[in-house]
């Protein structure tokens, strides 16, 4: 094979230089002990269910059956681990650490276990041989840790499954939060995500006056499951350019070993420092137009300190030793041998006493409680409630609002009420989605934008759904309340980081020691039915379907028909906790149905019958008539008034829902039997024109009594174009006529219609095609299509 040859790039008048000499290597010893034994207990961890001091001989009964976990990250996390802890005790300072690398759980809990954080939250992880063996064995056992960091760990604030969120979710905490600093290891398997490549340009969107920092940590081993790392061929000089263009001071450690303490301690403190001086000088009034933040490479193999090889295989410094490194020692003799050598090698006797304690120097490295990486309340135990304004004072009495125009007066006073906070995080839309009253009372925050640079605003717009995802995922997790507003189509892109949210929650919510948060929050607008300018592309309701398969108690999903209904609905999950809540509705201009105290009593039920719009105020229906979204509300609004008009004998009560979840069975907010058959009755036939896909009505009713047999869902069918917006109704059979044609066709045969139903729904048909017609000539719809029915 030829020589390999590249092209030589210079990057020293960017890399960081440092003097490690200065860090005296006394200091450091406690430290480096402090790794060997959460090094010890991560390995422990991952193989041992009894002995797990070694004090007899390995045998094969003492490793448990199902080898689970991932060593190959551990020793770094455990590095990073003890340099944050250093750094914390000897400044005061306040510290999260977030661990990308997730599956390095088993790092983290030695750590925890060690400092004592896991012994206040669960007390039967005491220091002691119980407790001990207690964390050991249990350990990716049923009952015990899973393999992952999540919520049932101390001081976490990111689901440790999928991968690419933790850096920003890092800034998402650091924000109005001005003495914090976020620790955040980004794995370099991570690292290759589209949302971290994002990420990195998160320093551009903090501002040093009014929130803390963010350092990262790029812990390069090299390999992911089976294969090299981008990051991890990439040549020091390679690494310096490419984050010295994201705007950053890049620090690499690790170059060398045998000084790699000294290394990564001397470049926190000048991580730190740096820091402290770009925030002293912003806060002084001198801010630095485009800081540049420090990040660090850390350079460590992969598995560092395990096992070298087995089976004259290399193990440590390769993707052999990402997850198990020695996969059969349950049953093999060569790798049973070489586990116990490899935990012997940490020098037991060194770290615990004969009671299974650990020796007084391990312990004595950690900092003040208050100061723990377990135990800051940011983490858990943070939550400010917001200052809300009374709703109603928002509402209007005119025929015709936009609700989001409604909406953003409404969060223009949130926003004043609650200067440090709530914050709005949104994919560069709110213009767009008419939320642009907020723009009076604040702006946007983006420091590298020389307009807007040091102007402290509460608005950040970044044309990255996952990182406004993540952004607001941190800041929640750490207390505050934020708001995600988006195009419908696109609000999709997140779907699998709310769902790894979801998780999250639910095991906080179990915990019992962590208290409530704010609720995750959107508006969904700019919906499919009014996109018929931009197209197909921009017509998907799907997230809707996305989060009913959550778990019931956490997701809230309300469709509000009207401006008044809107702000009702906002002002409900701005003031929620712990729930994941979707609001969606229209920025146009459209009908206002309810007046503030009809709109109040309308919300609070969930669903209600609109007595006003019926036949006779609802009693005793041929039909039912049921609209769920602003449109589809609309034109069921519509069809009632022409079939009152058109067919004055056919009896129709008309229901509203605004609050998706009650019409299933398993989810608190669910009507009983007896309420749903006094709204939706118990035999007439059911025609509820929904706004997005069928299919969500379907599985919500299934198991509703009598349901399936008698209800018509009309919605979204996956037929859109660049068209006019009731050609859009009328291609998804969810127009006026086609509501008003199902409700003919199912009342028949009935005496008092059936002389009038042929003709009718000869003329309905008849009047869609002559609006195909009309839109074909003309380009546009007619005007009296958007005008408020008349009963």
């Amino acid at each position: 094979m030829s020589s390999l040859t590249s092209v030589d790039l210079d990057t020293s008048q960017y890399s960081v230089k440092l003097d490690i000499s200065t860090v005296s290597k006394d200091d450091l010893a406690p430290y480096i002990k402090l790794q060997r034994a959460t090094n010890f207990l991560a390995g422990a961890m991952i193989f041992l269910k009894s002995n797990v001091l070694l004090r007899q001989k390995l045998s094969f009964d003492d490793i448990k059956p199902r080898l689970l976990g991932h060593w190959g990250t551990c020793p770094a996390i455990n590095l990073i681990y003890a340099h944050c802890t250093r750094i914390i005790k000897s400044q005061n300072q306040r510290m999260l650490l977030v661990t990308g690398p997730g599956h390095g759980a088993p790092a983290n809990l030695a750590n925890l276990y060690l400092e004592g954080s896991l012994y206040k939250f669960y007390p039967q992880y005491s220091l002691n041989e119980k407790g001990l063996s207690s964390l050991i064995r249990g350990f990716s056992w049923p009952g015990g840790f899973p393999s992952h960091t999540n919520s049932e760990l101390p001081g976490q604030i990111h689901e440790g499954g999928e991968l690419g969120y933790a850096l920003a979710v890092s800034f998402g905490a650091a924000l109005d939060k001005p003495d914090l600093v976020v620790t955040c290891i980004v794995g370099d398997g991570e690292a290759e995500t589209g949302p971290t490549a994002t990420a990195w340009h998160a320093i551009k969107y903090l501002d040093p006056v009014t929130c803390g920092a963010v350092l990262p940590i790029l812990n390069l081993n090299g390999f992911k499951i089976s294969e090299r790392t981008i990051f991890g061929c990439m040549s020091d000089d390679e690494l310096v350019a490419l984050f010295t263009g994201y705007g950053y001071q890049c620090r690499i450690v690790g170059g060398n070993l045998d000084d790699v303490q000294q290394d990564m301690a001397a470049s926190m403190e000048w991580a730190l420092e740096t820091i402290h001086t770009i925030q002293e000088k912003a806060r002084s009034g001198n801010p630095i137009y485009k800081p540049r933040w420090p990040m660090l490479v850390l350079r460590t193999p992969k598995g560092w300190t395990g096992p070298k090889e087995a089976h004259g295989q290399q193990i440590e410094g390769t993707f052999h030793a990402h997850q198990v490194p020695l996969p059969k020692a349950n049953a093999d003799k060569e790798e049973l041998e070489l586990l116990e050598q490899w935990l012997h090698s940490y020098k037991l006797d060194e770290l615990f006493s004969e009671n299974s304690t650990p020796k007084k120097d391990v312990t004595d490295v950690f900092p003040e409680d208050d100061y723990k990486l377990g135990m800051m309340a940011d983490s858990y135990n943070g939550y400010k409630p917001l200052d809300l304004p009374a709703w109603k004072d928002f509402c209007v009495s005119d025929a015709n609002a936009s609700p989001m125009k409604i909406s953003g007066k409404f969060l223009a006073s949130v926003i004043e009420r609650n200067p440090q906070t709530f914050r709005m995080f949104c994919p560069d839309e709110l213009m767009s989605n008419k939320l642009d009253a907020v723009f009076g009372v604040t702006g946007r925050t983006f420091e590298w934008d020389k307009d807007v640079f040091s102007k402290h605003g509460r608005i950040i717009e970044i044309l990255s759904e996952h990182t406004c995802q993540a952004f607001l995922q941190g800041y929640t997790l750490t207390g505050r309340t934020g708001l995600f507003p988006s195009y419908e189509a696109f609000l999709g892109i997140v779907t699998t980081m709310v769902i790894q949210y979801a998780k999250f929650v639910k095991m906080g919510k179990e915990t019992k020691w962590r208290s409530g948060i704010a609720s995750l929050n959107y508006i969904e607008t700019s919906t499919l039915w009014r996109q018929e300018h931009n197209g197909f592309s921009h017509q998907a309701p799907g997230f809707i379907n996305s989060l009913v398969n959550l778990k019931s108690d956490m997701v809230r999903i309300y469709l509000p028909p009207d401006a008044n209904c809107m702000v009702s609905t906002l002002r409900h999950c701005l003031n929620s906790k712990n729930y994941v809540n979707l609001m969606i509705s229209s920025k146009h201009e459209t009908a206002v149905w309810l007046n503030s105290e009809e709109a109040e009593s309308h919300c609070r039920a969930g669903v209600s019958i609109w007595k006003s719009y019926s036949s006779d105020q609802g009693k005793h229906p041929h039909v039912v008539l049921v609209g769920c979204g602003v449109e589809t509300t609309f034109e069921v609004l519509a069809a009632t008034a022409m079939l009152r008009k058109d067919c004055p004998n056919l009896k129709v009560r008309v229901v509203n829902v605004t609050d998706l979840m009650v019409l299933g069975f398993d989810h608190p907010h669910a009507l009983s039997s007896t309420e749903f058959e006094s709204v939706f009755g118990d035999q007439q036939p059911i025609i509820f024109n929904f706004h997005g896909y069928n299919s969500v009505i379907k599985g919500l009713t299934f198991e509703r009594k009598n349901v399936p047999d008698r209800i018509s869902i009309h919605g979204y069918k996956e037929e859109g174009t660049t068209t006019t917006p009731f050609r859009m109704l009328t291609a998804n059979g969810c127009s006026r006529f086609d509501i008003a044609i199902d409700a003919l066709q199912r009342v028949a045969p009935n005496d008092d219609v059936d002389v009038d139903v042929h003709n009718l729904i000869s003329s309905y048909r008849h009047q869609i095609r002559e609006h195909e017609k009309y839109i074909s000539q003309h380009g546009e719809d007619p005007a009296h299509f958007s005008e408020r029915p008349k009963f």
